[in-house]
Protein backbone atom coordinates (compact mmCIF):
# COMPACT_ATOMS: atom_id res chain seq x y z
CA UNK A 1 0.00 0.00 0.00
CA UNK A 2 1.44 2.81 -1.46
CA UNK A 3 5.02 2.24 0.26
CA UNK A 4 3.78 1.73 3.98
CA UNK A 5 4.13 5.13 5.33
CA UNK A 6 4.16 5.87 9.01
CA UNK A 7 1.03 5.70 11.02
CA UNK A 8 -0.13 6.27 14.59
CA UNK A 9 1.00 2.49 15.38
CA UNK A 10 4.44 3.90 15.14
CA UNK A 11 3.51 6.33 17.94
CA UNK A 12 2.75 9.21 14.70
CA UNK A 13 0.60 11.45 13.76
CA UNK A 14 0.92 11.12 9.73
CA UNK A 15 0.15 7.46 7.51
CA UNK A 16 3.32 9.02 5.09
CA UNK A 17 4.89 12.03 6.83
CA UNK A 18 7.61 12.51 3.66
CA UNK A 19 4.86 13.46 1.36
CA UNK A 20 2.34 14.92 3.88
CA UNK A 21 4.57 17.10 5.07
CA UNK A 22 6.65 17.78 2.28
CA UNK A 23 7.53 21.71 1.88
CA UNK A 24 5.38 23.66 -0.94
CA UNK A 25 8.25 23.47 -3.41
CA UNK A 26 9.02 20.34 -3.11
CA UNK A 27 5.04 19.15 -3.39
CA UNK A 28 4.40 21.56 -6.55
CA UNK A 29 7.86 19.63 -8.07
CA UNK A 30 5.94 16.10 -7.55
CA UNK A 31 2.64 17.70 -9.27
CA UNK A 32 4.40 18.78 -12.42
CA UNK A 33 5.87 15.32 -12.93
CA UNK A 34 2.87 13.40 -12.16
CA UNK A 35 0.73 16.04 -14.42
CA UNK A 36 3.29 15.44 -16.97
CA UNK A 37 3.45 11.40 -16.98
CA UNK A 38 -0.23 11.55 -16.70
CA UNK A 39 -0.83 13.08 -19.55
CA UNK A 40 1.55 11.01 -21.97
CA UNK A 41 -0.47 8.26 -19.93
CA UNK A 42 -3.56 9.65 -21.17
CA UNK A 43 -2.31 9.90 -24.98
CA UNK A 44 -0.99 6.62 -24.89
CA UNK A 45 -3.63 4.22 -23.56
CA UNK A 46 -7.16 6.20 -23.82
CA UNK A 47 -8.58 6.60 -26.88
CA UNK A 48 -10.96 9.20 -25.78
CA UNK A 49 -7.41 11.27 -25.07
CA UNK A 50 -6.00 10.06 -28.32
CA UNK A 51 -8.91 11.68 -30.30
CA UNK A 52 -9.23 14.31 -27.78
CA UNK A 53 -5.32 15.53 -28.04
CA UNK A 54 -5.70 15.47 -32.10
CA UNK A 55 -8.98 17.25 -32.56
CA UNK A 56 -8.37 20.16 -30.01
CA UNK A 57 -4.10 19.97 -31.78
CA UNK A 58 -2.84 19.24 -28.38
CA UNK A 59 0.70 18.19 -28.06
CA UNK A 60 0.84 16.25 -24.63
CA UNK A 61 4.61 16.86 -25.00
CA UNK A 62 4.24 20.25 -23.95
CA UNK A 63 1.62 19.76 -20.84
CA UNK A 64 4.62 19.78 -18.11
CA UNK A 65 3.16 21.87 -14.79
CA UNK A 66 -0.07 22.52 -13.51
CA UNK A 67 -0.59 25.36 -14.94
CA UNK A 68 -0.44 24.28 -18.28
CA UNK A 69 -3.89 22.02 -17.44
CA UNK A 70 -5.84 25.60 -17.94
CA UNK A 71 -4.83 25.03 -21.89
CA UNK A 72 -7.16 21.84 -21.74
CA UNK A 73 -10.92 22.08 -22.20
CA UNK A 74 -13.23 21.02 -19.31
CA UNK A 75 -14.32 17.33 -19.48
CA UNK A 76 -18.12 16.80 -17.99
CA UNK A 77 -20.30 13.94 -16.69
CA UNK A 78 -22.59 14.25 -20.09
CA UNK A 79 -18.33 13.84 -22.14
CA UNK A 80 -18.34 10.29 -20.35
CA UNK A 81 -21.63 9.07 -20.54
CA UNK A 82 -20.98 10.30 -24.82
CA UNK A 83 -18.31 8.18 -24.86
CA UNK A 84 -19.65 5.05 -23.38
CA UNK A 85 -22.28 2.26 -24.07
CA UNK A 86 -25.10 2.84 -25.23
CA UNK A 87 -23.77 5.96 -27.16
CA UNK A 88 -20.34 4.46 -28.62
CA UNK A 89 -19.11 0.70 -28.63
CA UNK A 90 -16.91 0.43 -25.86
CA UNK A 91 -15.53 2.70 -22.90
CA UNK A 92 -13.55 5.72 -24.54
CA UNK A 93 -12.35 6.91 -21.15
CA UNK A 94 -10.74 3.15 -19.99
CA UNK A 95 -7.09 3.68 -19.65
CA UNK A 96 -6.01 0.63 -19.19
CA UNK A 97 -6.62 -3.38 -20.79
CA UNK A 98 -9.37 -5.68 -19.19
CA UNK A 99 -6.49 -7.57 -17.71
CA UNK A 100 -5.55 -5.21 -15.60
CA UNK A 101 -9.12 -3.66 -14.38
CA UNK A 102 -9.61 -5.25 -10.76
CA UNK A 103 -12.88 -3.60 -10.50
CA UNK A 104 -16.01 -1.78 -12.09
CA UNK A 105 -18.43 0.56 -10.81
CA UNK A 106 -21.20 2.90 -11.63
CA UNK A 107 -22.51 6.40 -10.47
CA UNK A 108 -25.96 6.46 -9.42
CA UNK A 109 -27.39 7.83 -12.58
CA UNK A 110 -29.65 9.88 -11.02
CA UNK A 111 -29.04 12.72 -14.43
CA UNK A 112 -29.18 9.98 -16.81
CA UNK A 113 -27.28 6.68 -17.37
CA UNK A 114 -24.77 5.71 -14.93
CA UNK A 115 -20.95 6.86 -15.63
CA UNK A 116 -18.82 3.67 -15.62
CA UNK A 117 -15.38 3.73 -13.85
CA UNK A 118 -12.61 1.21 -13.83
CA UNK A 119 -9.95 0.75 -11.24
CA UNK A 120 -6.92 -1.38 -11.26
CA UNK A 121 -5.26 -2.13 -8.09
CA UNK A 122 -3.03 0.44 -8.19
CA UNK A 123 -5.91 2.99 -8.33
CA UNK A 124 -7.20 0.86 -5.19
CA UNK A 125 -4.02 1.22 -3.28
CA UNK A 126 -4.02 4.96 -4.16
CA UNK A 127 -7.48 5.42 -3.23
CA UNK A 128 -6.83 3.40 0.37
CA UNK A 129 -3.92 5.72 0.88
CA UNK A 130 -6.04 9.19 0.34
CA UNK A 131 -8.84 7.46 3.06
CA UNK A 132 -5.82 6.44 5.28
CA UNK A 133 -4.23 9.73 5.56
CA UNK A 134 -7.68 11.06 6.26
CA UNK A 135 -7.87 8.42 9.46
CA UNK A 136 -5.10 8.53 10.58
CA UNK A 137 -5.26 12.93 10.73
CA UNK A 138 -8.53 12.49 12.36
CA UNK A 139 -6.73 10.45 15.32
CA UNK A 140 -7.60 7.11 14.05
CA UNK A 141 -4.88 4.49 15.03
CA UNK A 142 -4.83 0.09 15.28
CA UNK A 143 -6.65 0.45 18.83
CA UNK A 144 -9.85 1.35 16.96
CA UNK A 145 -13.33 -0.42 16.19
CA UNK A 146 -15.05 1.37 12.89
CA UNK A 147 -18.49 0.78 11.89
CA UNK A 148 -19.27 2.00 8.48
CA UNK A 149 -22.67 3.33 7.79
CA UNK A 150 -22.53 3.27 3.67
CA UNK A 151 -23.34 1.10 0.76
CA UNK A 152 -21.18 -1.84 -0.27
CA UNK A 153 -21.51 -2.03 -3.87
CA UNK A 154 -21.05 -0.39 -7.13
CA UNK A 155 -19.99 3.03 -5.13
CA UNK A 156 -16.26 3.21 -3.71
CA UNK A 157 -16.46 4.98 -0.55
CA UNK A 158 -17.07 1.72 1.65
CA UNK A 159 -14.51 -0.80 -0.16
CA UNK A 160 -11.84 2.17 0.32
CA UNK A 161 -12.37 3.15 4.04
CA UNK A 162 -12.35 -1.03 4.47
CA UNK A 163 -8.76 -1.10 2.73
CA UNK A 164 -7.49 1.77 4.25
CA UNK A 165 -8.45 0.66 7.68
CA UNK A 166 -6.36 -2.71 7.14
CA UNK A 167 -3.62 -0.32 6.27
CA UNK A 168 -3.61 1.16 9.74
CA UNK A 169 -5.12 -2.00 11.55
CA UNK A 170 -8.50 -0.82 11.92
CA UNK A 171 -10.65 -3.34 13.15
CA UNK A 172 -13.96 -3.00 10.59
CA UNK A 173 -17.54 -3.28 11.34
CA UNK A 174 -19.08 -3.40 7.61
CA UNK A 175 -22.37 -2.84 8.66
CA UNK A 176 -23.33 -1.09 5.43
CA UNK A 177 -26.41 1.22 6.97
CA UNK A 178 -27.02 2.99 10.12
CA UNK A 179 -29.98 0.84 11.19
CA UNK A 180 -27.61 -1.97 12.47
CA UNK A 181 -28.52 -3.35 15.92
CA UNK A 182 -28.04 -1.84 18.71
CA UNK A 183 -26.11 -4.55 20.31
CA UNK A 184 -23.19 -4.36 18.14
CA UNK A 185 -22.54 -1.43 20.60
CA UNK A 186 -22.71 -3.45 23.82
CA UNK A 187 -20.97 -6.36 22.27
CA UNK A 188 -18.09 -5.02 19.81
CA UNK A 189 -17.31 -1.55 22.27
CA UNK A 190 -16.84 0.74 18.55
CA UNK A 191 -14.48 3.52 18.92
CA UNK A 192 -15.88 5.45 15.54
CA UNK A 193 -18.64 5.39 13.23
CA UNK A 194 -18.54 6.61 9.79
CA UNK A 195 -21.77 7.81 8.51
CA UNK A 196 -24.25 11.50 7.15
CA UNK A 197 -25.15 13.69 9.67
CA UNK A 198 -28.95 12.64 9.42
CA UNK A 199 -27.96 8.98 9.35
CA UNK A 200 -26.29 9.63 12.83
CA UNK A 201 -28.85 11.63 14.07
CA UNK A 202 -31.39 9.01 12.87
CA UNK A 203 -29.24 6.25 14.34
CA UNK A 204 -28.84 8.50 17.76
CA UNK A 205 -32.92 8.29 17.88
CA UNK A 206 -32.76 4.64 17.95
CA UNK A 207 -30.39 5.19 20.33
CA UNK A 208 -32.74 6.55 23.02
CA UNK A 209 -35.28 4.63 22.39
CA UNK A 210 -33.02 1.61 22.90
CA UNK A 211 -32.27 2.80 26.06
CA UNK A 212 -29.15 4.11 24.87
CA UNK A 213 -27.48 7.66 25.99
CA UNK A 214 -26.01 8.07 22.84
CA UNK A 215 -22.91 10.73 24.99
CA UNK A 216 -22.07 7.77 27.08
CA UNK A 217 -20.92 4.90 24.81
CA UNK A 218 -17.67 3.50 23.79
CA UNK A 219 -17.23 5.73 20.48
CA UNK A 220 -14.83 8.37 20.46
CA UNK A 221 -15.11 10.67 17.14
CA UNK A 222 -18.20 10.55 14.83
CA UNK A 223 -16.50 10.70 10.40
CA UNK A 224 -19.36 12.14 8.47
CA UNK A 225 -19.32 12.22 4.25
CA UNK A 226 -21.83 11.56 2.15
CA UNK A 227 -22.92 15.17 1.44
CA UNK A 228 -21.68 18.82 2.13
CA UNK A 229 -24.02 20.16 5.03
CA UNK A 230 -24.17 23.13 7.54
CA UNK A 231 -22.03 23.79 10.12
CA UNK A 232 -24.89 24.16 12.57
CA UNK A 233 -25.86 20.61 11.73
CA UNK A 234 -22.23 19.32 12.44
CA UNK A 235 -22.52 21.23 15.77
CA UNK A 236 -25.47 19.54 16.43
CA UNK A 237 -24.14 15.92 15.65
CA UNK A 238 -21.57 16.67 18.61
CA UNK A 239 -23.79 18.18 20.74
CA UNK A 240 -25.95 14.99 21.03
CA UNK A 241 -23.42 12.22 20.86
CA UNK A 242 -20.88 14.49 22.96
CA UNK A 243 -18.14 13.55 20.29
CA UNK A 244 -15.93 15.30 18.31
CA UNK A 245 -17.04 15.24 14.51
CA UNK A 246 -14.57 14.92 10.67
CA UNK A 247 -15.72 15.43 7.98
CA UNK A 248 -14.40 14.01 5.11
CA UNK A 249 -15.75 14.81 0.88
CA UNK A 250 -15.23 11.84 -1.81
CA UNK A 251 -16.49 10.69 -5.23
CA UNK A 252 -15.49 7.56 -7.80
CA UNK A 253 -13.60 10.24 -9.08
CA UNK A 254 -10.97 10.14 -6.64
CA UNK A 255 -11.18 13.35 -4.52
CA UNK A 256 -11.17 12.16 -1.17
CA UNK A 257 -10.38 14.88 1.26
CA UNK A 258 -10.47 15.24 4.71
CA UNK A 259 -10.31 17.68 7.98
CA UNK A 260 -7.64 16.15 10.81
CA UNK A 261 -8.14 16.83 14.12
CA UNK A 262 -7.54 21.13 14.07
CA UNK A 263 -10.85 21.00 12.47
CA UNK A 264 -9.72 24.14 9.72
CA UNK A 265 -10.58 22.52 6.15
CA UNK A 266 -10.44 19.34 4.54
CA UNK A 267 -6.89 18.75 3.20
CA UNK A 268 -6.31 17.87 -0.45
CA UNK A 269 -3.81 14.80 -1.19
CA UNK A 270 -2.45 17.02 -3.62
CA UNK A 271 0.24 14.45 -4.71
CA UNK A 272 -2.37 12.06 -6.02
CA UNK A 273 -5.13 14.50 -7.19
CA UNK A 274 -4.72 17.66 -8.22
CA UNK A 275 -7.40 19.70 -7.99
CA UNK A 276 -8.32 22.96 -9.55
CA UNK A 277 -10.83 25.88 -8.34
CA UNK A 278 -12.50 27.68 -11.96
CA UNK A 279 -14.72 30.98 -12.41
CA UNK A 280 -18.44 29.90 -12.60
CA UNK A 281 -17.24 30.45 -16.78
CA UNK A 282 -14.98 27.67 -16.46
CA UNK A 283 -12.07 30.36 -18.33
CA UNK A 284 -9.43 30.69 -15.51
CA UNK A 285 -8.93 29.78 -12.09
CA UNK A 286 -9.73 31.63 -9.36
CA UNK A 287 -7.70 33.35 -6.32
CA UNK A 288 -7.48 31.14 -3.30
CA UNK A 289 -10.29 32.44 -1.03
CA UNK A 290 -12.97 32.72 -3.92
CA UNK A 291 -15.63 30.00 -4.76
CA UNK A 292 -15.32 28.42 -7.53
CA UNK A 293 -15.95 25.14 -9.29
CA UNK A 294 -13.48 21.81 -8.58
CA UNK A 295 -11.84 20.69 -11.41
CA UNK A 296 -10.43 17.71 -10.94
CA UNK A 297 -7.41 15.56 -12.89
CA UNK A 298 -5.81 12.31 -11.90
CA UNK A 299 -2.62 11.92 -10.34
CA UNK A 300 -0.21 8.91 -11.61
CA UNK A 301 3.27 8.52 -10.41
CA UNK A 302 6.13 7.82 -13.20
CA UNK A 303 5.43 4.18 -14.33
CA UNK A 304 1.76 3.85 -12.47
CA UNK A 305 -1.55 2.66 -14.56
CA UNK A 306 -5.02 3.56 -14.38
CA UNK A 307 -8.37 2.35 -15.31
CA UNK A 308 -10.29 5.60 -15.79
CA UNK A 309 -8.36 8.90 -16.18
CA UNK A 310 -9.86 12.15 -15.64
CA UNK A 311 -8.08 15.45 -16.66
CA UNK A 312 -10.23 18.47 -16.12
CA UNK A 313 -12.84 17.08 -15.04
CA UNK A 314 -15.73 19.20 -13.60
CA UNK A 315 -17.16 17.73 -10.60
CA UNK A 316 -19.84 19.92 -10.43
CA UNK A 317 -18.99 20.62 -7.03
CA UNK A 318 -18.01 24.36 -5.41
CA UNK A 319 -15.47 25.12 -2.74
CA UNK A 320 -12.79 27.49 -1.71
CA UNK A 321 -9.06 26.94 -1.27
CA UNK A 322 -8.81 28.21 2.54
CA UNK A 323 -4.83 28.63 2.99
CA UNK A 324 -1.64 26.40 0.77
CA UNK A 325 -0.16 27.13 4.02
CA UNK A 326 1.20 24.32 6.80
CA UNK A 327 -1.67 23.76 9.06
CA UNK A 328 -1.11 23.55 12.77
CA UNK A 329 -1.54 19.45 12.23
CA UNK A 330 1.91 19.73 10.73
CA UNK A 331 0.40 18.42 6.91
CA UNK A 332 0.99 20.65 4.29
CA UNK A 333 -1.14 20.04 1.26
CA UNK A 334 -3.49 22.87 0.96
CA UNK A 335 -7.31 22.74 2.89
CA UNK A 336 -10.68 23.94 1.55
CA UNK A 337 -14.06 24.40 2.22
CA UNK A 338 -16.73 21.76 2.74
CA UNK A 339 -17.87 21.64 -1.40
CA UNK A 340 -21.43 21.93 -2.01
CA UNK A 341 -22.85 20.46 -5.02
CA UNK A 342 -23.63 23.09 -7.86
CA UNK A 343 -26.83 21.17 -8.70
CA UNK A 344 -28.27 21.92 -4.82
CA UNK A 345 -28.38 25.91 -5.55
CA UNK A 346 -30.89 27.69 -7.16
CA UNK A 347 -30.94 31.55 -8.01
CA UNK A 348 -33.86 33.88 -6.77
CA UNK A 349 -34.11 37.29 -7.67
CA UNK A 350 -30.34 37.22 -9.12
CA UNK A 351 -29.40 35.69 -5.13
CA UNK A 352 -28.03 32.15 -5.19
CA UNK A 353 -28.50 30.11 -2.70
CA UNK A 354 -27.83 25.88 -1.55
CA UNK A 355 -29.64 23.35 0.29
CA UNK A 356 -26.97 23.83 2.79
CA UNK A 357 -28.41 27.57 3.54
CA UNK A 358 -31.79 25.89 4.57
CA UNK A 359 -29.98 23.73 6.41
CA UNK A 360 -28.64 26.44 8.20
CA UNK A 361 -31.39 27.97 8.95
CA UNK A 362 -33.36 24.73 10.36
CA UNK A 363 -30.24 24.08 12.58
CA UNK A 364 -30.36 26.93 14.30
CA UNK A 365 -29.97 25.84 17.87
CA UNK A 366 -32.74 27.20 19.34
CA UNK A 367 -35.22 25.34 17.32
CA UNK A 368 -34.04 21.87 17.65
CA UNK A 369 -36.10 22.47 21.36
CA UNK A 370 -39.06 21.33 18.72
CA UNK A 371 -37.30 19.85 15.60
CA UNK A 372 -35.64 17.12 14.91
CA UNK A 373 -33.61 18.22 12.11
CA UNK A 374 -35.06 16.48 8.85
CA UNK A 375 -36.22 18.88 6.61
CA UNK A 376 -37.70 19.57 2.45
CA UNK A 377 -37.88 22.67 0.72
CA UNK A 378 -39.92 23.59 -2.65
CA UNK A 379 -39.62 26.80 -4.50
CA UNK A 380 -42.85 27.38 -6.77
CA UNK A 381 -44.48 31.06 -8.68
CA UNK A 382 -42.42 32.97 -11.05
CA UNK A 383 -40.67 36.03 -11.31
CA UNK A 384 -41.98 37.19 -14.24
CA UNK A 385 -45.43 36.70 -12.54
CA UNK A 386 -43.84 38.92 -9.61
CA UNK A 387 -44.34 36.51 -7.17
CA UNK A 388 -42.26 33.38 -5.74
CA UNK A 389 -42.68 31.03 -2.51
CA UNK A 390 -40.25 29.23 -0.48
CA UNK A 391 -42.08 26.28 1.15
CA UNK A 392 -39.91 24.61 3.77
CA UNK A 393 -41.53 21.82 5.87
CA UNK A 394 -39.64 20.76 8.89
CA UNK A 395 -40.00 17.40 11.05
CA UNK A 396 -41.25 17.62 14.92
CA UNK A 397 -42.21 15.09 16.73
CA UNK A 398 -45.35 16.94 18.08
CA UNK A 399 -46.07 19.65 15.01
CA UNK A 400 -48.74 21.27 17.20
CA UNK A 401 -46.47 21.95 20.23
CA UNK A 402 -43.84 23.85 18.49
CA UNK A 403 -42.96 27.44 18.85
CA UNK A 404 -43.38 28.78 15.43
CA UNK A 405 -42.56 32.33 16.44
CA UNK A 406 -38.99 31.29 17.50
CA UNK A 407 -38.47 28.26 14.83
CA UNK A 408 -39.46 31.07 11.85
CA UNK A 409 -37.26 34.32 13.32
CA UNK A 410 -34.60 31.93 13.47
CA UNK A 411 -34.61 30.77 10.49
CA UNK A 412 -35.37 33.76 8.80
CA UNK A 413 -32.73 35.53 10.77
CA UNK A 414 -30.31 32.94 9.16
CA UNK A 415 -31.32 32.81 5.77
CA UNK A 416 -31.98 36.56 4.71
CA UNK A 417 -29.20 37.59 6.52
CA UNK A 418 -26.16 38.91 3.70
CA UNK A 419 -29.35 38.58 1.12
CA UNK A 420 -30.55 42.34 0.88
CA UNK A 421 -31.73 41.85 -3.11
CA UNK A 422 -33.82 38.77 -1.42
CA UNK A 423 -34.68 40.51 1.65
CA UNK A 424 -36.02 43.39 0.03
CA UNK A 425 -37.85 40.86 -2.18
CA UNK A 426 -38.77 39.64 1.07
CA UNK A 427 -40.01 42.30 2.25
CA UNK A 428 -41.96 43.68 -0.15
CA UNK A 429 -44.20 40.44 -0.45
CA UNK A 430 -42.52 38.90 -3.82
CA UNK A 431 -40.95 36.53 -2.62
CA UNK A 432 -42.65 34.37 0.34
CA UNK A 433 -41.60 32.03 2.77
CA UNK A 434 -44.20 29.83 3.89
CA UNK A 435 -43.32 26.93 6.78
CA UNK A 436 -44.61 23.73 7.38
CA UNK A 437 -44.10 21.33 10.48
CA UNK A 438 -44.76 17.31 9.41
CA UNK A 439 -44.78 14.18 12.28
CA UNK A 440 -42.09 12.18 12.13
CA UNK A 441 -42.34 10.54 8.61
CA UNK A 442 -44.54 13.26 7.32
CA UNK A 443 -42.06 14.76 4.61
CA UNK A 444 -42.03 13.50 0.81
CA UNK A 445 -39.02 12.85 1.27
CA UNK A 446 -39.61 10.00 4.44
CA UNK A 447 -41.10 8.27 1.11
CA UNK A 448 -38.61 8.38 -1.39
CA UNK A 449 -35.45 5.46 -1.28
CA UNK A 450 -31.96 6.62 -1.74
CA UNK A 451 -30.82 9.90 -1.36
CA UNK A 452 -33.44 12.38 -1.68
CA UNK A 453 -32.86 16.00 -3.15
CA UNK A 454 -34.05 17.85 0.02
CA UNK A 455 -34.41 21.57 -2.04
CA UNK A 456 -36.65 21.14 -4.92
CA UNK A 457 -37.03 23.84 -7.76
CA UNK A 458 -40.46 23.79 -8.75
CA UNK A 459 -41.20 26.73 -10.61
CA UNK A 460 -40.81 24.38 -14.18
Amino acid sequence: MGGGGSTQMDGRRYFKSEVETMDRDGLDAVIDERIAYTVRYAAEHSAFYRSFFRSHSIDPKKIKAHEDLIELPIISSQTIRQNQPPETPDFRFMSAGWKNIFTVHETSGTSGTPKSFFLTWEDWKRYAEKYARIFVSQGLSSSDRLIVCASYGMNVGANTMTLAARDIGITIIPVGKCTFPLRLYTSYNPTAIVGSVFKLLHLAERMRSGGINPSQTSLERLIVGGESFAPEARDYLSEVYNLPVYNTYGSTEGTMCGECDQVSGLHVPEDLVHMDVYDPGMHSFVPDGECGRIVLTTLLPPGGKCGTLLLNYDTEDTTVVISRKPCACGRTHMRILNPQREAETVWVFETPFNRVDIERGVFQRENLTWLSGEYEAFIYGSEDAGEVTLRVSMEAARPEEVNKRIIEDSFLGSFLKHRQRLSQAYADGSFKIVFHYAPPGGLELSQVKGRPRRLVDRRG
